[in-house]
């Protein structure tokens, strides 16, 4: 075995205090806001049988049970109650551009915030969660179970794995999603969305048609406006390309945000003709108030 250096301890010890710090955040904001919502949204799709109960009129007689109304010579129904047990499969692209971020966390440290309520609002709620973190392939995947200890694991492998590729591919994450998860379930893709293929679009459609999915967009402002700082270098933080671009230039900002606007509509076309819904999570606010709008507008839309 080999001993651990300063520098592993120094790096073990900041990675367990932000994993305290996210399971405190996202506890709270679960447990005070979150939990009711989730739990009247996200419901099981099966049936299981209660009890039974008299005969009213416009029941559906297809549930009438002749054994009991035989026995009580009055006719009576079957009761059954929506099963509640939810799998959850948590998607988190962990590419090179999720290590940027312009305020105190990364673009992964956010992420992990949001996989992190709906993974403890699962485990409120006796739900499995699991995980898929992916680049341009899986890098890691944790099959769905319960409790607080397994989603304190997923919390802590989304801020420790050390990824193979920098690179962004989020079809192999979906593809295996559709395989490993059997029962339908709610799948909650979490990335920045920063990639040029769009093969990934298919994979999407099969999972959507199968399973609730919704994508969890993190976004930091600094990467949607260049500013008017003269030549700057810039870096894919995914390929290590850089580029000198003079900012000074108000033809460059503009070009720069009409690119950022084009894949952000394109991004928007492809989850809504996929029925995807989104959560907008930005690094310069509270996303709090973007979960409680999707959950609440989907419970509105379930009634």
């Amino acid at each position: 075995m080999s001993a651990t250096t300063p520098d592993n301890d120094e790096q073990l010890t900041r990675i367990l205090k932000r994993v305290r710090r996210i399971e405190l955040i996202t506890r709270g904001m679960v447990k005070e806001t979150l939990g009711g919502q989730y739990h009247s949204r996200f419901k099981g799709q099966g049936i299981e049988f209660d009890d039974f109960r008299e005969y009213q009129a416009g029941d559906d007689v297809r549930f009438l049970d002749w054994n009991v109304t035989a026995r009580m010579d009055e006719p009576f129904v079957r009761k059954y109650i929506e099963e509640r047990e939810l799998t959850v499969m948590l998607v988190v692209d962990v590419s090179g551009s999720g290590d940027y971020g312009s305020q105190e966390d990364s673009k992964r440290e956010r992420a992990a915030e949001v996989a992190a309520v709906f993974a403890f609002s699962a485990v409120q709620n006796q739900d499995k969660v699991g995980l898929i973190l992916v680049s341009d392939r899986v890098e890691h995947y944790l099959p769905a179970r319960k409790g607080s200890a397994h989603a304190l694991r997923i919390l802590r492998d989304i801020l420790t794995i050390q990824p193979k590729s920098r690179k962004t591919q989020l079809a192999p994450a979906l593809d295996l999603a559709l395989e490993r998860v059997a029962h339908r379930a709610l799948v909650v893709v979490v990335s920045d969305f920063l990639t040029t293929d769009t093969a990934w679009e298919a994979s999407l459609r099969s999972v959507a048609a199968k399973h609730d999915v919704v994508a969890a967009q993190i976004s930091d402002p600094r990467e949607w406006q260049l500013p008017e700082s003269g030549r700057i270098c810039l870096e894919d933080p995914e390929s290590g390309e850089q580029f000198i671009v003079n900012t000074s230039h108000p033809a460059v900002r503009q070009k720069y945000a009409q690119a950022i606007s084009d894949r952000q509509a394109a991004l928007t076309r492809v989850l809504r003709k996929n029925g995807v819904e989104r959560i907008d999570v930005r690094m310069d606010d509270d996303y709090a108030p973007a979960m409680k709008a999707y959950f609440r507008a989907r419970r509105r839309r379930k009634r």
